[in-house]
């Protein structure tokens, strides 16, 4: 009963003082509500609260002997479901720290260790305070909500009211906004689509609760949980956002850049984003940030989620299985893709943020690096070399040591005299030249002398007080936010360009790194340097090795974009050349530039880390993606070397490159040079296959090098595989990973498996009819690298040289894989091998390939003129049963051989 309802309640007086009663009390309400109503207008406008934090009322409490009372419920809750109230890297939690917090205060034995925490000593308990969802509506394109917080957290200016927007974008896809309605904070500035109308049957139900808010998405057509956010509170302050989920099954991949297994580790597993320069290191924050995931779920479906955020931050795994986002700046802003199978979560993952650019024709080449050599001479010794063995090359690449005292956009006029020269002779033998550059530009010449500095200085391009040093000594760093910055940028690769023909660019060292950490001058005490919560960083510091996060930037400060450098400087530098290959990635990125692993050694680990990370960064849309072949750090062994370049021809990317050492394949002995030799023809001679692999990535989000459990949703034993890969949907690559081994162990799923190689066999051990999957040894001699052909499928392949441009010019050859019902598939896409963006330009050939009856057809989908100089000279089936009487071509009777190992 409200106060002025017991007034009514009163003994009666006479009428005119009971008229005289209500109108005053009429009155009294009238102001009353007023007051409340401009109160609650003021609240939730005025900026994020900065009066000292009061923690919510103690959930703990002590007995008389000063022993601290646990509630009960803290007991109950299993470990793996307790989320972590003290989160921050290094601090060993006591009782008190702990309910300082109202948490609960459990300890373990196990000490909290860096990147890997144990069961938190400090979890909240299940009626831990978080928003209140006030209020729900529908609009056009789903719901909007209001979510308010009474009670304040223990980081400083909780913003107390939120809206939250609920956005049925497509019928597999669903978006969440949670901002801020009273100020405008930062958003991440990478195009996404805008959708005006709701979904006309989303694949996915939205349930909320209430209080403490929670938000439910479930698969319609299965009922699985896909996100529940009710399991812990939500926190949104100015520099501490925090939300979990449950997860449906503990297989998880994605969460890029970091050097682990495909399949992450939900057991106590913490992934640090923030991009830095360090070499790759298990459990530690490197190159790129993609705050993306993949999800299996129990019955062999699939979905994704993307938090659209650039702050540093922290994404915790834990075995419930559950994850929990910690980011220190931006808004919430999230996707759910439905899949319902892997593959299409990536193509949907990829309608968001952009699909892969079509690389150039040559990209997919062999390519050859070293950091030292020393002179443009001696590189052109190795050219020849390559030519004089007959080893196939089509890009040779520079490091920093063709440059005049490490200058961008200079070259050695001494010891690289004879540069243009090389670049020249490159081209004349349909070969070609990249040349790497940093972003730091030295800021210590002579006035007058290095136009980058002085004419950047006259735009005012640079990153202010971004005083660093990196290779060329003190150096200031480009603001590639500003789109003046990108003219700049083209404007000197114009003018190198007229100095050494480059083809494409190498863009290193663009996390940024900084030899110092901040700045020369030192970075400002404040909260942006030393933000309330710092996710776990290399080096403990935003600042580390790195721009000051307090620098201005032009459209934000560093400490909101500095993981978008990359992605940011690629895009300036795709303006001018189009093969791009960048060391710090952002969501997009594929669109722009191409990916390699960093500065890894020349260890077996790091052969076989190599997987991983390449199955990785084709799940977020990076698919011209390897590693340094043979290692880039220390000195690599006859035997690494050999197994590292069979692995690296089917690397997307396959580049050699080294550090000083020399390491080309031409400076070992004759049988390891052969079979380097022979690996490098084997990729050259699939490239019409891997070009059809591209341009299906390019215009359908599909990837190149795809993991067994893409093709294999039953199998559950293909979720953790990543030693073997497929090219596509049907070439599976089993390499060999460790030294002294001449036999490799391969999974093969159920199904029939074809020898690549079996056309020079005879033996019908080349057939592999898998009735239930198994592991097989296979024999691998060092000249060989194991490679299997999947039934129902048709490969292009063609004679390889010694260049791509010259193997274009040779016919094809089909090798059809007949399933056990003799039916067959496959395409080729080919255009001329210069022209850009043929595929938007309508300048391409497509042609299916088809084989059931009997019968193989070819059907011209879309017609080009290169399709006319596209010949098929010879023809391989695998898996024919019995030999035929005849086989014709055009109804006219071809010749034909038959093997015994059932191939035609």
């Amino acid at each position: 009963m409200r106060w002025f309802d017991k007034l009514l309640l009163l003994p009666q007086s006479r009428r005119c003082s009971i008229t005289v009663a209500l109108l005053t009390l009429g009155g009294l309400i009238v102001v009353l509500f007023g007051i409340w109503l401009l109160g609650t207008i003021f609240w939730l406008h005025k900026p994020p609260s900065t009066e000292p934090h009061r923690p919510p009322p103690p959930a703990v409490a002590k007995s008389p002997n000063g022993t601290w009372l646990q509630p009960e419920p803290c007991s109950q809750i299993p470990e793996a479901w307790r989320f972590d109230c003290y989160p921050e890297r290094g601090a060993v939690v006591t009782e008190e720290m702990c309910h300082a917090r109202n948490c609960c205060f459990i300890q373990r034995s196990q000490a909290k260790t860096s990147g890997r925490n144990g069961v938190p000593w400090c979890f909240y308990t299940p009626d831990y305070p978080s928003y209140e969802l006030v209020s729900i509506t529908d609009t056009e394109i789903g719901k909007v909500g209001k979510l308010l917080r009474n009670k304040k957290t223990y980081y400083p200016k909780d913003i107390d009211a939120l809206q939250m927007e609920v956005l049925y974008e497509e019928d597999n896809r669903l978006r969440v906004k949670i901002t801020d309605p009273a100020e405008k904070r930062y958003e991440v500035p990478i195009d996404v689509p805008v959708v005006q109308k709701k979904a006309p049957n989303p694949s996915y139900t939205v349930d909320f609760i209430k209080e403490p808010f929670g938000l439910i998405v479930k698969r319609t057509q299965t009922g699985t949980v896909l996100l529940n956010t009710s399991i812990a509170p939500l926190f949104y302050a100015d520099q501490f956002l925090q939300m979990s989920t449950l997860l449906p099954s503990r297989f998880i991949y994605g969460l890029g850049e970091h050097r682990s297994n495909f399949l992450h580790d939900v057991q106590w597993n913490t992934l640090t984003m923030w991009a830095r320069d360090v070499p790759p290191m298990e459990l530690t924050n490197l190159y790129g940030v993609h705050p993306f995931y993949l999800s299996m779920e129990s019955d062999g479906m699939a979905h994704g989620f993307f938090m659209l955020n650039s702050n540093a931050m922290d994404v915790a795994l834990q075995p419930a299985p559950a994850l929990t986002w910690r980011m220190i700046g931006g808004i919430l802003d999230f996707y759910i893709f439905l899949g319902p199978d892997p593959s299409s979560v990536i193509a949907q993952y990829l309608d968001v943020v952009g699909k892969p650019a079509m690389p150039i024709f040559w990209a997919l080449g062999y390519h050859l690096c070293r950091w030292g050599y020393k002179t443009s001479n001696k590189i052109w010794n190795v050219v020849k070399e390559m030519r004089n063995y007959g080893i196939p090359q089509d890009v040779q690449w520079n490091d920093i040591d063709y440059m005049d005292h490490a200058l961008d956009f200079t070259y050695d006029t001494v010891n690289f005299s004879s540069l243009p020269d090389l670049v020249k002779d490159l081209h004349r033998h349909d070969q070609h030249y990249v040349m790497i550059l940093d972003p730091g530009i030295s800021n210590s010449q002579l006035p007058g002398s290095y136009w980058p500095f002085d004419e950047g200085m006259k735009r005012g391009i640079f990153i202010n007080d971004s005083n660093g040093d990196v290779w060329p000594g003190l150096t200031a760093f480009p603001d590639f936010s500003n789109p003046d910055t990108h003219e700049w940028w083209y404007q000197n690769l114009k003018r190198f360009h007229e100095k050494v023909p480059f083809d494409g660019v190498w863009i290193d060292m663009n996390e940024p790194s900084n030899f110092f950490d901040g700045s020369l001058n030192g970075c400002p005490d404040n909260e942006l340097e030393n933000p309330p919560y710092t996710p776990g960083i290399l080096g403990g510091t935003l600042k580390a090795k790195t721009v000051c996060a307090s620098a201005r930037q032009k459209i934000s400060t560093h400490y909101n974009i500095h993981s978008l450098y990359g992605l940011m400087e690629a895009k300036a530098t795709e303006r001018y050349r189009p093969f791009v290959i960048s060391r710090s990635t952002f969501p997009s990125q594929g669109k722009y530039s191409g990916h390699w692993l960093g500065d890894n050694r020349s260890q077996w680990k790091d052969l076989a880390t190599s997987i991983p990370g390449m199955l990785t960064f084709n799940i977020l849309g990076i698919p011209l993606i390897g590693a340094d072949i043979c290692g880039f750090g220390g000195s690599t062994t006859e035997e690494l070397c050999v197994r590292w370049t069979q692995l690296g021809a089917f690397y997307p990317f396959s580049r050699n490159h080294n550090s000083i050492d020399e390491q080309e394949p031409t400076a070992f002995s004759p049988a390891a040079r052969t079979a380097m030799k022979e690996a490098i023809l084997l990729r050259y001679s699939l490239f019409p296959h891997l070009y059809t692999l591209f341009h299906h990535a390019h215009i359908s989000g599909h990837t190149v090098v795809t993991p067994l459990l893409f093709q294999f949703l039953t199998d559950e034993k293909t979720y953790g595989i990543d030693k073997q890969f497929l090219w596509g949907k049907s070439l599976l690559v089993t390499p060999v990973l460790e030294a002294g081994r001449d036999y490799v162990v391969g999974y093969f799923p159920k199904g029939l498996w074809y020898d690549f190689h079996t056309v020079s066999h005879t033996s019908l051990e080349t057939l592999l009819e898998i009735h239930n999957s198994l592991s097989i040894n296979l024999q691998a001699p060092k000249d060989k690298i194991n490679l299997h052909l999947r039934e129902g499928s048709v490969i292009p392949t063609q004679r390889p040289n010694a260049t791509l441009w010259v193997s274009s010019g040779q016919p094809l050859h089909l090798i059809v894989s007949l399933s056990e019902d003799g039916l067959a598939k496959g395409d080729l896409f080919w255009d001329d091998g210069e022209t850009l963006d043929t595929y938007e330009k309508d300048q391409y050939a497509y042609i299916y390939f088809t084989v059931e009856q009997n019968t193989m057809t070819s059907e011209v989908l879309h017609n080009h003129e290169e399709a006319t100089y596209i010949t098929v000279e010879t023809v391989s089936f695998y898996g024919v049963k019995t030999e035929p009487e005849n086989v014709t071509v055009n109804s006219q009777e071809a010749a034909f051989t038959y093997r015994n190992n059932q191939v035609i």
